[in-house]
């Protein structure tokens, strides 16, 4: 079946991890526009919001690791370097565009109270193109160096978060700080880059493996993982710090840490369920669905959540409302996903069936 040919040429793990960071972010999202304010003190609140922080990370390394496929790829084909720098920046330019054309949609449909300042809001593709950006001049490295290069350039971006955060920005152009300068309120550059720089590390892995060696790869990631979440734990909570002032639900590298943690664990366990688990086979996996197209669902569901479309329902829901709501927004954004996915297939079907059947020819002598 061309579907199942299609499924194939992508790595089902990446898009099933995907997929679940999709699921996560669809309900932080409800649970953060829909739920009641005085229930946001409640355990239901803070869990759904302790764990919707986790999509931004596992966007960005993924979006790394398919960066670092491109690069490799370019490098396979024989491509100069200057070649492959100049491919890697271009994927950068897409991600731009679509961002500002977001943030337009979101100001047009916003109504009076949407301000011009509103379409310079730096968010999570914003930071994907600038990060891809500057991330681009890895492309002049082999594979095998960018294993370990992005390893270190993710730890220096890590490291010098706090640093950044703790500089004095006066005078230095509003833009220019809301790209660079950690804050609550915006996808900068120091920390999150930091998982793009990782991603494009475990990437390269990835492509100078081995098929036999996948399976222990795995392994070593979960055990690299968990290993990171008990460390830089440990390290959070010791009295003492060689930072002057760290923010560590801001900018500091002990959460940055616990985080690509998290991921390495979440990695193998997206291998596992896909190739020997319930997806084996290459059976269809809604989870799987909204991965591979998940910059519609993000695009279509922040409008539908944050917008005007469901204004009765913001603020104003319990907790089992609010899960209810989550429940038919993230069905909605499958159907959609499906729709979009396989719309090569039954968009010609349907023209084909609703097109007139032409009449038969008259045979001469009838």
């Amino acid at each position: 079946m061309e579907t199942v040919k299609t499924s194939r040429t992508r790595l089902a793990y990446l898009d099933w991890l995907r997929g679940i960071a999709a699921v996560i972010m669809l309900q932080g999202h409800a649970f953060h526009a829909f739920t009641r304010t005085d229930l946001r003190e409640g355990g239901p609140y803070i869990l759904s919001q302790f764990v919707g922080g986790m999509p931004p990370a596992i966007f960005l390394f993924l979006t790394g690791v398919t960066l670092a496929f491109l690069m490799d790829s370019g490098e396979r084909k024989g491509l100069s370097r200057a070649t492959r720098v100049v491919t890697a920046a271009r994927r950068s330019g897409y991600l731009f565009a679509i961002a500002y054309l977001f943030r337009f949609q979101l100001w047009l449909f916003g109504g009076p109270s949407a301000t011009v300042n509103d379409l310079l809001k730096v968010d999570i593709l914003n930071a994907m193109g600038l990060g891809i950006l500057l991330m681009s001049i890895m492309a002049v490295f082999r594979t095998t160096q960018r294993v370990r290069y992005c390893a270190f350039v993710g730890l220096a971006i890590a490291a010098a978060s706090p640093l950044v955060s703790g500089m004095d920005w006066t005078g230095v152009p509003t833009l220019v700080r809301m790209y660079f300068a950690p804050d609550h309120n915006f996808f900068s550059f120091f920390p999150w880059a930091a998982f793009l720089a990782f991603g494009m590390s475990a990437g390269s892995l990835l492509r100078v493996l081995k098929r036999d060696y996948l399976d222990r790869t795995m392994q070593w990631s979960a055990l690299l993982g968990i290993g990171l979440i008990l460390g830089a734990y440990y390290a959070s909570n010791l009295p003492y710090s060689i930072y002057t002032q760290s923010d560590f639900w801001l900018n500091s590298p002990a959460q940055i840490f616990i985080k690509l943690g998290v991921i390495l664990v979440g990695l193998p366990f997206a291998f596992v369920w896909t190739e020997y688990g319930a997806s084996h086979g290459w059976s269809w996996s809604w989870v799987r669905q909204l991965g591979t197209t998940s910059l519609l669902v993000y695009w279509v569901h922040i409008e539908l959540v944050y917008g005007r479309w469901l204004y009765p329902l913001k603020e104003n829901l319990d907790v089992g409302e609010t899960v209810l709501a989550a429940v038919v927004i993230t069905a909605a954004m499958l159907l959609l996903a499906a729709a979009k996915t396989y719309r090569d297939r039954w968009a010609p079907a349907l023209v084909a069936y609703l097109r007139p059947t032409p009449a038969p020819a008259r045979v001469s002598g009838d």
